[in-house]
């Protein structure tokens, strides 16, 4: 039996992680066109890898991604089936694919209505193959 005086711990969701073959690559396509910036980067030559913490806010006000380099990885990363996608929230759907195209960013799905839903959806992939929703707030 659980104590029921007990307060939940104060969960809030930190960061999600890409393991990436171009680091520099990713890096272009996160800041330059996604409008990211660098928080933090450190080097781990003894396990041959680097993190690099992205996001639009700082890591203590909102969820980052965090891109992991491993220096020796010589094969593409397998996405696996269980895994979604990456979610960026965007004021207009249309005007943002209209930028990412400019940018020659491969799209898997054009914008348009969610099926049954109330939103408009496009999905992108990042250099790495990553899938990425772009979505309208809720409204």
């Amino acid at each position: 039996m659980t104590d029921k005086t007990m307060h939940m711990p104060d969960f809030k969701l930190d960061h999600t992680m890409f393991r990436v073959r171009d680091l520099e690559r990713s890096l272009d396509f996160y800041t330059r066109i996604l409008g990211m910036k660098v928080l933090r980067q450190k080097e781990y030559p003894e396990g041959r890898f680097t993190n690099t913490f992205i996001g639009y806010t700082e890591e203590d006000e909102g969820t980052v991604l965090e891109l992991t380099y491993n220096w020796d990885q010589e094969e593409d990363y397998k996405k696996g089936n269980a895994w979604g996608h990456l979610a960026i929230k965007v004021s207009d759907v249309y005007a943002a694919s209209e930028y990412l195209k400019e940018h020659d960013v491969e799209f898997t799905k054009q914008p348009s209505p969610m099926k049954g839903g109330t939103r408009i959806l496009a999905f992108i992939k990042d250099p790495d193959g990553y899938s990425i929703e772009l979505n309208e707030p809720l409204g």
